[in-house]
Order: structure tokens, then sequence, then C-alpha cells
């Protein structure tokens, strides 16, 4: 009944038409164009179901939302599929099954679309993941293999805990959770190389270095057992003052690119459809969510990666304008492709899902 209850408030509160005023002051290339389509408290993580049912988690909200839209993208109806859980942040989508994340557990609603107001009681998968908080919500996926990846971001600003700092692959089921990567201080956002297959994620650098060092990064793991160099070295030549000593930064794998200190990339997705120009195709969005402790902001965008042959050659402003005389009405947090083509992007600050769609500019 209280999840009855909610979503009747939900839907009462959230399914007018958003017409933003703020969103007159982002910034997009000719042709492309956003919208807020839903309002969702906290709206973090994001993944569809194969009939186009938006899932989003949360953070704060502890919660997990499911989003229906009309053909137009009007008028959403939102149901809150999971409440009460610690930090939620992350879904996935497989065999009908919606799979979410904690703290240290990975939980699935069985057959979660045979009906969103009444939705089956989350049953747990795992609860084998580390429960320290810091750098502890977790952004998950299924890859190509058809395992679950799982981040364990290092519970610390910068430490050497054993356990941590990896993204972790298991079964659908929980079982075989193996290390697939190390080194890795907290990735929030990954995805796979529609073509090759290849994993490349998203890292958070550390901070109290100064406002221009350590730089974020885009990793490129194309193997399993990869080390990225956390906590000895940071970016691709910066020992860290105290766990870098009598290390190296050539024995790890260096980053694919390095970005500006502090801007939070979070979400990442290889954009698959064909509303976009071709020359979009199988290229990566990043969202900036933003800059929590530099003099001066940074962030606070939406970027696109062009990759080729495995190799990173531009990374320049998509979507530019969260961020007005240093203060930040919208902070970016993940990217998702509609079943249409178009780009869903999440804002926990401003509580939104926007829609960004191309037309041929006249």
């Amino acid at each position: 009944m209280a999840i009855l209850l909610t979503a009747s408030l939900l839907l009462a509160s959230f399914s007018p038409a958003y017409a933003d005023p703020k969103l007159s002051d982002l910034k997009l290339p000719a042709g492309f164009q956003i919208e807020t389509i839903a309002k969702i408290p906290n709206a973090r993580g994001m993944t569809f179901s194969p009939s186009g049912t938006l899932f989003v988690g949360s953070r704060t909200e502890g919660r997990v939302y499911a989003v229906k839209f009309d053909r137009d993208w009007k008028n959403p109806k939102i149901y809150p599929v999971a409440l009460n859980f610690e930090q939620p942040v992350g879904v996935a989508f497989k065999d009908g099954d919606l799979y979410f994340s904690s703290i240290s557990k990975i939980y699935k609603i069985k057959d979660v679309e045979k009906d969103l107001m009444n939705s089956p009681k989350p049953v747990l998968v795992t609860d084998q993941l580390p429960d320290k908080a810091h750098h502890g919500w977790k952004f998950i996926a299924f890859g190509p293999d058809g395992m679950l990846y799982v981040p364990i971001g290092a519970p610390c600003n910068v430490c050497d805990e054993k356990g941590f700092s990896n993204i972790m692959r298991m079964k659908p089921d929980g079982t075989g959770l193996e290390v697939y990567a190390s080194g890795i201080r907290n990735t929030v956002g990954f995805d796979w190389h529609p073509t090759t297959k290849e994993l490349w994620f998203t890292e958070n650098g550390r901070d109290w270095m100064g406002d221009d060092i350590p730089p974020c990064e885009l990793n490129h793991a194309p193997k399993a057992g990869m080390h990225f160099g956390f906590p000895y070295c940071h970016g691709s030549k910066i020992l860290d003052p105290v766990y870098g000593k009598d290390k190296k930064c050539a024995d790890y794998t260096t980053p694919a690119f390095e970005l500006q200190a502090h801007v939070a990339p979070l979400g990442m997705r290889f954009y698959r459809g064909k509303m976009f120009p071709e020359k979009f195709r199988n290229q990566f969005f990043v969202a900036e969510h933003g800059s929590w402790n530099r003099s001066k902001k940074s962030g606070y965008r939406l970027m696109l990666a062009t990759t080729k042959a495995g190799k990173i050659t531009s990374y320049e402003p998509f979507v530019d304008g969260f961020m007005k005389n240093e203060k930040a009405w919208g902070r970016p947090v993940d990217v998702e492709n509609a079943p249409d083509g178009s780009l869903i992007v999440s804002d926990d600050e401003a509580n939104a899902i926007y829609r960004i769609t191309y037309s041929s500019p006249k």
C-alpha cells in the first residue's frame, strides 16, 4: 500500500509538462535541442528495458523509480519500485529483471514490468561487497559477456586498502565474484565499445593536491587484470606524496585521456542510435558532475569523447551552461541511449531527466 500511495503522489506531482527556463542557458551544437521530460528526486544511474521503461536510481532518496512515457515523451508516469535502500544509485536490466545496487549489496526485482504499481519485493543477489560508505555508491551494468560489473570505490580520499579500488564482476545470480580491473580510485560510469566490446570507464582523481592536479581520467580496459595506478600513481606521471614512494608510474596502465582536475566525470555511454549524425556513432558522452573543492569550479557539463582505433582523439563540450557565475543550477550524472536514438541525461541537482534530440538545422 505504501508503494501505491507514493506512486499516486508522484504521478500527481510530476505529470505536467516541464517548461524549464534555465534550459535556455545551455549551449548545444547546431541542430540539437534539450528538454526536461521528467522530474525525479536526486536522479542518478539509468537504464532502459527493451520495452522502453526508464529505470532511475537515486543516492540520497534511497529509491529506485520506473518511468513510462507516451509516444511524444510527455506525461511521464513515475513509479517507485524500491523504497528505503542504502544509496541505490546503480540500475541494470536483464531478462525481465531489474538489478540495483546498494552500499554492500546487489538486489533484483523479478519480472519488474509486470505490475509497476505493485512491484514485487526486491530479492538479494549478493551481500558479499564491502560496507564502507565512502565512495560506496555503485554504478552497475551488464557487460557483453553477460556478467554484472560492479565498482568498489576507495573508502577514502587516498589509501591502500585490500579489497577496494577496483571493478568486479559476477554472474547474474551473484556467484563467481572476481576482480576485473584494479588500481581505480572510484568509477561511477562505464560502457563497452559497440564494435570492439572493450570496456571504457571514468575515474575521479584524488583531492587535496591542489586546484589543477591530479587529473580526473578516462580509462580503457580491453582485458582483465590491468592495474590503473591508484593509490600509487595519479594520471600518467604524478606519484602520490605518501603511497608513491618507491613506485614508478610506468609500472601501471596510463589513462586513455587526462581530464581537468576535479571535474568529477561520472556516467558515460557510447552513442548507439541513429537520430544523431553519423559522426556521433560509436563515440561516447561523459557527464562531468562538477568540482566541490576547487577555488574556481570546473565541470558541470556534458562532454563528447571521440575515439579512433582505441585512442581518444578529441574531448570537447557538448552541453555547457549548467553553471552561471560560479553557481551551478544543474549537475549531470548519467547518460543513456533512448530506444528512438535520442540521448537521456540525469541531473541530481535539478532533480531532472533531460532528453537531447537532433533535427537538421535549416
